[in-house]
């Protein structure tokens, strides 16, 4: 449905897209995450046909922006950040003008225009003036002058931005009944209503894409890790001790005393259920567990990884560049590092199997004598 190869948006020396590329699928709704200046509603500005591109190509239902960009418009419906409506026309007149912008003909306008409210659930305010509704009224506004015409594709940039909490669940709503008829692509800084609302999620971070998949694929493949809260009753030097003495346990960490209490949180594998394990080591040392419970990584926990690794990344290219060093030679270093690193502990779990094998061999071979 709409397809991004290459995109780069240079100003003067400052590059807010830098080569990004991803396929949007027809009918699904995509969530577009970042940082602030990262180069979303750049990017979201250069689909629409709103700027246009220093590189690249993108391509809407079929049609090439830039050469058939009148069709590829025609199959965007567009709320920017702001929506941009008139207030002192009422909500139905605001409409019929939007339909007259994209072209619709007399007879189709006020059936479309009565259509686009009955979806948005905004016919009890036609003829209020628009400066007199209230914040969330006005974003349903702008998403019927977005869903007009029944375009192919619906760009939405923080289209709950502002709204109360009702309001947040009534626009993501509206957003969901979206799907299908629809392609969505949806930016927001609320990473719990990307994860309640879409299906997959582009993350961009200083103007290049980090990552596009699924949540679920995202949480599958990060470099999660399980998060063990616990509220013990005893000392809290006793405590530490017995916790750091558990096996696959990779880091203890206290947060706080209480009365006769004190909070740890332990961290280790995703894979790995150690509560069976802290409650018999704690228990042993006579050590009551008054609370326990487990979280592992969110959304908001990856988004937060990825971006970080990006900064790290383009703050290391900056400073090659600063320096005058070959970008190239920077890089392969870091991987053949990175490789280095991912060859010694295959070696090391290859080796610690052997000897488990060998172990187990010698230990047969005794039951035997």
């Amino acid at each position: 449905m709409i397809k991004v190869e290459g995109l780069s948006k240079i100003y003067g020396d400052h590059i807010a897209v830098d080569d990004i590329s991803f396929e949007v699928k027809e009918g699904h709704i995509y969530g577009f995450l970042g940082p602030n200046g990262a180069g979303k509603s750049t990017t979201m500005n250069i689909i629409t046909g709103y700027i246009a591109a220093t590189y690249g190509t993108v391509t809407v239902n079929g049609f090439l922006m830039g050469k058939d960009t009148l069709k590829a418009k025609k199959s965007i419906g567009y709320l920017p950040e702001i929506p941009p409506l008139y207030p002192d026309m009422t909500v139905k007149e605001y409409l019929l003008f939007a339909a007259s912008v994209k072209g619709l003909s007399k007879a189709e306008k006020i059936s479309e225009v009565d259509r686009v409210m009955a979806a948005t659930d905004i016919t009890d305010m036609s003829k209020r003036l628009i400066k007199h509704l209230s914040k969330g009224y006005k974003q349903r506004v702008g998403i019927a002058q977005a869903i007009l015409g029944n375009p192919k594709v619906i760009i939405l940039d923080e289209p709950t931005v502002g709204l109360d909490p009702e309001q947040i669940i009534e626009v993501r709503t509206l957003i969901k009944s979206l799907k299908g008829e629809h392609t969505v692509i949806l930016s927001s800084h609320i990473l719990s209503e990307i994860s309640a609302t879409c299906d997959e999620v582009l993350v961009i971070a200083n103007g290049r894409m980090v990552a596009c998949d699924t949540t679920e694929n995202l949480l599958k493949n990060s470099k999660s890790v399980k998060t063990i809260k616990l509220n013990i009753k005893g000392e809290k030097e006793k405590i530490e001790e017995v916790l750091n003495n558990i096996e696959n346990i990779d880091e203890v960490k206290f947060i706080e005393s209480k009365e006769e209490s004190s909070i740890f949180e332990v961290t280790c594998d995703p894979d790995k259920d150690l509560r069976e394990e802290i409650s018999f080591a704690l228990s042993d040392a006579r050590l009551l567990i008054l609370e326990m419970s487990e979280e592992t990584s969110t959304l908001e926990d990856i988004y937060l990884q990825l971006v970080k690794e990006a900064d790290e990344k383009y703050e290391a290219e900056m400073q090659a560049i600063r320096e005058g060093k070959d970008l190239d030679e920077v890089f392969s270093e870091d991987e053949k590092k990175e490789e280095n690193i991912t060859e010694a502990e295959d070696v090391t779990g290859e080796s610690d199997e052997t000897n488990s094998g060998e172990g187990e061999e010698n230990a047969s071979k005794e039951d035997e004598e």
